[in-house]
């Protein structure tokens, strides 16, 4: 895929970019853990990210199906790299406290809000159907990655000095700004002149609901990572359970990547080619268990093992999902599904944080992760009754 013409930029640009977000994400997250020593603060985290993708989800994909895609990625870049620098220099000048945190995380997560859907919504701009399935595999290997490097970067640099993962992360976001200029495409991006109305603004919800398939899909991995995610905790389990520093951090959130890295580079050599559905309910399955053994272990080892099964088990479901809504999905309208397609994913990942950091508040880390971990369960068995079309999808071909 590598020498696909204009994946390659491509691919650059995104890791460049992921690797800068990872490494700010764990330094701002050890570093208002440390000020504030509060759970609370910690899904806060998760909800300033949350939020301002709610709020721009629309609008995101109709700027990305009216727009040059490869233009409205290199605006979210660069405000990214100035967004990372800033944060240098206040860290640096010691000018930041929890708000400031806060909000850096809100800009952050407003660039992020247009940045991710619109270089999905690109992909099948650069490589042909038939390899979409391949090219999403290779894309997320190189994207996991870019989770291991991340997180363990910007974990080692904070502990030589908390300047460091800011003033590194806005020269990765430069060098991922120059590389999303220089992507060519295969098939150019249709012109939309569709006026703005509400239903063009609710187009993609309307185009994804319209599709039980999808829909099952794109709801099951938001439910099972809503309960199951543990991440907004991990600064606690490394800290009060797993008394590590910030390596054990860095190494805590990098788990999870190095298993979702081998499960991809498996996918990619070996394309899953039947009962796709089934085997996604199972891995889906798989996340909550090994969510679940993670949060009663008290040993970094074991820990680490579980994060890795969590990982792979969850890339499954990634690939599932991302080449069904590229495979079903128009061109002209792919900007709008894939904005919505990120919201989920969003309020997975993000108001799964701030939902864990408020369950801790009141019942601790380890009870908070048992009862994700058997939610993710009870809604893999409730939507193989819901969505019974789930267990039905044998491949994943144009």
């Amino acid at each position: 895929m590598l020498g696909h013409p204009g994946y390659r930029s491509f691919a650059a640009s995104r890791v460049f970019s992921s690797i800068g977000f990872q490494s700010v994400t764990v330094a701002m997250g050890w570093m208002i853990y440390d000020q504030t020593h509060s759970a609370f603060f910690l899904g806060l985290v998760g909800f300033c990210q949350f939020l301002p993708m709610v709020i721009l989800t629309f609008i995101v994909g109709h700027v990305a199906d009216r727009f040059d895609r490869r233009r409205i990625g290199l605006a979210c870049q660069l405000i990214e790299a100035l967004t990372a620098l800033v944060l240098a220099v206040a860290v640096w000048q010691h000018w930041i406290g929890p708000a400031g945190i806060l909000a850096a995380v809100a800009v952050m997560g407003a660039a992020t809000a247009f940045e991710r859907p619109t270089m999905a919504a690109l992909l099948p701009n650069i490589v042909p159907s038939s390899l979409l399935q391949v090219a999403i595999a290779t894309s997320t290997s190189m994207m996991q990655t870019a989770f291991i490097i991340g997180p363990s970067l910007g974990g080692l640099l904070y502990g030589v000095s908390p300047v460091a993962p800011f003033a590194m992360s806005a020269v990765l976001y430069i060098i991922a700004s120059v590389n999303v200029i220089s992507i060519r495409v295969e098939r150019e991006q249709p012109a939309s002149r569709e006026p703005v109305t509400l239903n063009s603004v609710f187009a993609g919800v309307s185009f994804i609901a319209s599709r039980p398939v999808m829909l099952g899909t794109i709801s099951l991995d938001l439910f099972a990572v809503l309960l199951g995610g543990a991440t907004a905790l991990l600064p606690m389990f490394a800290r009060d359970i797993l008394h590590a520093g910030p390596w054990g951090l860095g190494l805590l959130r990098a788990a999870p990547a190095i298993g979702a890295l081998a499960m991809s580079i498996w996918l990619a050599r070996r394309p899953l080619q039947s009962d796709v559905g089934k085997k996604m309910l199972f891995a889906v399955l798989i996340f909550g268990v090994a969510t679940i053994v993670f949060s009663l272990s008290s040993n970094i080892i074991l820990s680490v093992a579980a994060l890795f099964v969590v990982g792979a088990s969850d890339t499954v479901s990634v690939v599932v999902r991302s080449s069904l809504v590229q495979l079903l999905t128009p061109d002209a309208m792919r900007g709008r599904v894939n904005a919505v397609n990120s919201l989920f994913i969003g309020t997975s990942n993000q108001l799964g944080e701030f939902e864990s950091g408020m369950l801790a508040t009141a019942l601790g880390p380890v009870l908070t992760g048992i009862v994700g971990g058997v939610g993710t369960i009870v809604v893999v068995l409730l939507w193989m009754r819901l969505f019974p079309d789930l267990t039905r999808v044998k491949t994943l071909r144009g």
